[in-house]
């Protein structure tokens, strides 16, 4: 890009960091700003039975507070933002950014990386179905007639939801910013009446009242910490929506708005329960007087659908990186946004996510019963995530060891109490989140090996193509037989022979008057200029090779890619063109008999996007030449 051309885009990211802010506030932190109407609720549950004192309310106050302020600040907003892969977050990106500068532990780093996305993708499945749920319910503070169907109108709402997520991030935030913006402000409002109603939850400031409630509390305390992480709701889905709306933005709405804003809500309910003790069945809807708490049920309805948006919205982010790093197989992405690589789409994914979801509200029927199962895989991904920043500080900012761990071991320890925690929540459902990334974790792990495997089949049959055209050129001309017309050859590996260019020589012993050698590539810039789209060499008289390259939110039309080589002399004629596409059909070793990875990477090769389809081939003109490759995933063939 020229320099006048960075200066126009320079000036229309600054005139857009308003409108980026605003985004952030409803799809980034959506998730995070609806934890206030249930997290104080549940965390007073568990002390219930011995009753709820003043030191109970202060520590737990204080706990929430700082929790909010050590891991969503400190951690994520203050040093992980800064951690991105070409403006890419999140776990994946972490992984990614480490391997590009080294293969020491390489094995262990994409363990970890794999374990961490199948982790957060358990917990975005159930983080909607707990917002919005825990919203609905506050109907019944308005009349409990309604109860019946808070059900049915959970599952409308998420229906809704993932039909709209293919118009794009863009347009989402255009609509949810301004009602988040009006939550967050409502919400501190609410916080600032109360906090008057008990001016002593000011001493909540205070960590030590956190500690000292821990250190005093025994049983009641961990499973009080349990729910005290659903303060903290949404936090790796703010790494990884970084995409969507860059770091600025991110860092703006939360110390203009988002932080204030929790914190003094949390402060009222705590002054509100120190000063009416039986708030504690709804502290959050009761900050506000009887005329208003219909109209506030209603916003936070709105509130929760839009805090869904947060890890629906990271959940493609990371199946992208995970698509970049052979965790899943290639899958359909559509890009919705001209100025952004982050706000994409992705079908398959978003079926998978509200197939899962709408299971879950039915399933569970309560925000009650989901907060028992919400926190384990979140707390494991949020270890998991401070362990690969502690792999980034050594390799690729170069800290030493020493200092890395003195940097994070307190976020370590915090994290890992938490997960302790979190851990009692098991038989409470919380296995449901451990059973769902359990098992993306062994498909993401298959798919990479069986990624690997093919790879290396690859590499060891490819053959360099020059020294192929020689030899062909020294031939007499009836072998191969040659005929008229133009043969296009996709793939991947340049100066190599492409597979399909060597079964057609092998199974129909003919050459065309010319072939061409195509390679496509995928900028991470949003558009590629004409001049700059396509580069060709050629190799011989019969043979050339082209290289073109799209930006993301160019359409890979190679057809169009093709027709720029009129200005270098090749005449393109797409009606006496063949284009040749490899299909690869994987079959189990019939000798292996525990074959089950093999047959899993299979049926994930089922839903990969098809080559001819991607690329916009003409289908009249493509010529699909298959080869069958036998499987060998088992640990024994590694």
């Amino acid at each position: 890009m020229d320099t006048a051309a960075r200066d126009v885009s320079s000036s229309k990211s600054k005139k857009a960091t308003p409108f980026l802010v605003l985004g952030a506030i409803g799809v980034v932190y959506g998730d995070i700003g609806t934890s206030p109407i249930y997290a104080f609720r549940e965390a007073l549950r568990p002390l219930a039975e011995v009753g709820i004192s003043r030191f109970h309310v202060i520590g737990v106050t204080s706990l929430m507070i700082w929790t909010v302020t050590i891991i969503v600040m400190i951690k994520y907003v203050l040093f992980l933002l800064r951690a991105d892969n070409h403006g890419e977050g999140g776990t994946l990106a972490l992984v990614a950014l480490i391997l590009k500068r080294t293969k020491r532990h390489s094995h262990l780093i994409v363990l970890i990386g794999i374990l961490g996305a199948a982790l957060f993708i358990g917990d975005a499945m159930i983080t909607p179905a707990l917002s919005v749920l825990s919203a609905l319910e506050g109907f019944t503070l308005v009349t409990p007639m309604l109860s019946p169907y808070l059900l049915p109108l959970a599952v409308a709402i998420m229906v809704v939801l993932f039909r709209v997520q293919s118009t794009g991030t863009a347009a989402v935030s255009k609509f949810f910013g301004p009602i988040m913006l009006l939550w967050f402000l409502i919400m501190g409002l609410g916080g600032i009446i109360h906090i008057a109603d008990d001016l002593s939850i000011f001493t909540a400031l205070n960590p030590l009242h956190g500690l000292n409630f821990v250190a005093h509390t025994r049983g009641a305390g961990w499973l009080v910490l349990g729910a005290v992480f659903l303060t903290v709701t949404g936090a790796e889905a703010l790494y990884t929506d970084l995409a969507h709306f860059g770091r600025k933005p991110i860092q703006l709405a939360w110390f203009w708005v988002v932080f204030p804003s929790l914190i003094l809500n949390y402060l009222g309910q705590g002054a509100l329960i120190l000063a009416q003790p039986a708030a504690v069945v709804n502290p959050f809807f009761l900050l506000y007087p009887e005329w208003a708490i219909l109209p506030m049920v209603l916003l936070a309805t709105m509130a929760t659908i839009i805090a869904s948006q947060a890890v629906i919205s990271g959940t493609f982010s990371l199946a992208r990186q995970a698509m970049n790093l052979c965790f899943l197989p290639p899958l359909r992405v559509s890009f919705t946004s001209p100025l952004n690589t982050g706000q994409i789409y992705i079908p398959i994914v978003n079926l998978v996510m509200a197939i899962g979801v709408l299971s879950l509200i039915v399933i569970f029927r309560s925000s009650a019963s989901l907060a028992g199962a919400y926190g384990l895989s979140v707390t494991g991904a949020m270890v998991l995530t401070t362990l690969l920043a502690l792999f980034y500080l050594q390799i690729v900012k170069g800290w030493r060891l020493i200092w890395a761990l003195s940097a994070l071991s307190p976020l370590i320890v915090l994290e890992t109490i938490f997960f302790g925690a979190n851990v009692l929540k098991i038989a409470d459902g919380g296995y449901v989140p451990v059973l769902i990334a359990g098992l993306l974790f062994i498909a993401m792990r298959t798919w990479r090996r069986g990624a690997m495997y093919v790879e290396a089949q690859d590499a060891e049959r490819s053959i360099p193509l020059k020294p192929i055209i020689a030899e062909l050129a020294q031939r007499s001309a009836k072998s191969p037989s040659i005929v008229e017309g133009t043969a296009v050859f996709l793939t991947a590996r340049t100066n190599m022979a492409p597979t399909v260019f060597l079964s057609n020589l092998k199974h129909n012993h003919v050459l065309h008057q010319r072939n061409v050698i195509l390679t496509v590539r995928t900028s991470e810039r949003p558009y590629i200029p004409t001049s700059e789209r396509m580069k060709i060499e050629t190799i011989s008289p019969r043979f050339i090779m082209i290289r073109l390259t799209f930006g993301y939110m160019q359409p890979h039309d190679v057809l169009k890619g093709i027709s720029l080589c009129w200005s270098a002399g090749f005449q393109f004629d797409v009606n006496s063109t063949s284009f040749y596409v490899g299909r690869r059909k994987f079959i189990c070793d019939p000798a292996e008999r525990a074959a089950w990875q093999d047959r899993l990477f299979i049926a994930l090769s089922v839903i990969a996007v098809d080559p001819s389809d991607y690329f916009g081939l003409p289908s009249d003109r493509v010529v699909e030449l298959g080869e069958q490759i036998t499987l060998k995933l088992a640990p024994a063939s590694r």
